[in-house]
């Protein structure tokens, strides 16, 4: 099934393929496995796929280079993002700069290592970072850099990736994007995305849903030291893992169908480096939810739910 994204005018499939887990932000990657996970997508008809110069210190748009190569490029949408780079093997140390000379040398580099020449979507990334010492510069020169490359013809839409709510708002007031990229507001423990699908539908921003299993928190398997879950914030999640095996229903099953099922979003976006999880994600999105569960696990995640997590 395909919905149009917005502004953009792309019909996107209602799952969509994030990159992350390629460039190794969740766990080590084995290079042809994730290539065989973005080929049973693409064979799947999920033809929207996601990626940053930031995974992974570009090892994601490399592997996702070396995954598309062969595919004719009218069988899918492509983006990536700009103003957050970081070093290879170096999660966390991250360098913003959103200015026009290193958008735009930044961009050459990102559809040189994927292969391409046009970029569907560039979402300009993680600005409200380093709290939010980058807004004010994404909004005086990113975003109009972004516009540019647009009215030159190099990329097709506008978009931006972050995480705070309050800068949200902001952006779908001010700034001229035609898509948002909305990571971890709508899974099991945060639904705060709904309050972005008003004031987007009024302007026909699109909105991609990503995040489904909240960065990891929602899989049921160790979560990435990185994130900034604090012990007993990670406890409740591992409480809401055992409930649900001891359910025969996994967590990341419950997950993936509370996020993706919902009709206000026109795509969900998951991620993952194996092709038995594409397949796996497939299945769950076409079986129904079981409500009652729903409601005992969320029940578990009160506490932590609509948190605000301080990446």
């Amino acid at each position: 099934m395909m919905k149009k994204l917005g502004k953009t005018g792309l019909k996107v499939s209602v799952l969509s393929f994030g990159a992350s887990a390629l460039g190794g932000v969740f766990h080590a990657v084995d290079e042809k496995q994730g290539i065989r996970a973005v080929h049973a997508a693409l064979d799947a008809g999920i033809n929207y796929f996601d990626v940053a110069p930031a995974y992974g210190g570009t090892l994601a748009e490399t592997v996702l280079g070396k995954a598309l190569k062969d595919i004719p490029r009218e069988r899918y949408f492509l983006s990536t993002k700009a103003g957050k780079y970081t070093k290879p093997g170096a999660y966390g140390n991250d360098r913003f700069d959103y200015t026009e000379k290193t958008i735009r040398s930044g961009l050459d580099a990102s559809m040189q290592r994927l292969g391409v020449d046009y970029l569907d979507i560039v979402h300009l990334h993680d600005f409200e970072y380093q709290n939010g010492r980058h807004v004010e510069a994404a909004f005086a020169k990113g975003f109009p850099t972004l516009v540019a490359l647009k009215s030159e013809g190099r990329i097709g839409a506008v978009g931006a990736g972050i995480y705070t709510m309050d800068v949200w708002q902001r952006v779908i007031k001010e700034a001229p994007v035609d898509v948002i990229l909305m990571h971890n507001h709508y899974c099991l423990n945060d639904t705060r995305g709904i309050e972005l699908v008003a004031p987007c539908a009024q302007i026909n921003i699109g909105i991609i849903n990503a995040s489904p299993f909240a960065s990891g928190l929602l899989t049921g398997s160790e979560i990435a030291s990185w994130h900034p879950a604090r012990p007993q914030h990670r406890q409740l999640f591992e409480q809401a893992a055992q409930f649900c095996k001891r359910a025969g229903y996994p967590l990341p099953k419950l997950a993936f169908q509370f996020a993706a099922q919902n009709d206000l979003f026109p795509t969900t976006m998951f991620s993952t480096a194996r092709e038995s999880s594409v397949k796996r994600n497939l299945e769950w999105y076409t079986e129904p939810i079981d409500t009652s569960l729903l409601s005992e696990v969320q029940n578990i995640l009160a506490p932590v739910m609509n948190h605000q997590w301080d990446y």
